[in-house]
């Protein structure tokens, strides 16, 4: 396998985690917020890091100039390419 496609399949893997990971940021984030209010600042004392909470500014929409889709993976309802098309392409799909 080449290895571009093997570095594909392993960030795909770790996709779901990524998309908990900022679902927990952001609900800490709002809990700070009802705890401290907006504009409040806090510090990391293990390394002296301050943060504040603001209201963003904007927010950066990316567009990709490409992208992927594949079949589910064990576990998941539907994947965004369906098993048909994967078969008629050659794949054998269990």
């Amino acid at each position: 396998m080449i290895q571009a496609i093997h570095r594909l399949i392993e960030l795909d893997k770790k996709k779901e985690e990524i998309k908990r990971y900022f679902e927990e940021l952001e609900a800490a984030t709002k809990a700070v917020l009802a705890e401290q209010g907006m504009d409040s600042f806090f510090q990391d004392p293990s390394d002296g890091t301050v943060f504040q909470i603001v209201k963003p500014e904007g927010t950066f929409i990316k567009f990709k100039e490409v992208d992927y889709i594949r079949t589910r993976r064990e576990g998941e309802k539907k994947g965004s390419l369906s098993l048909t098309k994967a078969r008629d392409a050659g794949f054998d799909i269990e």
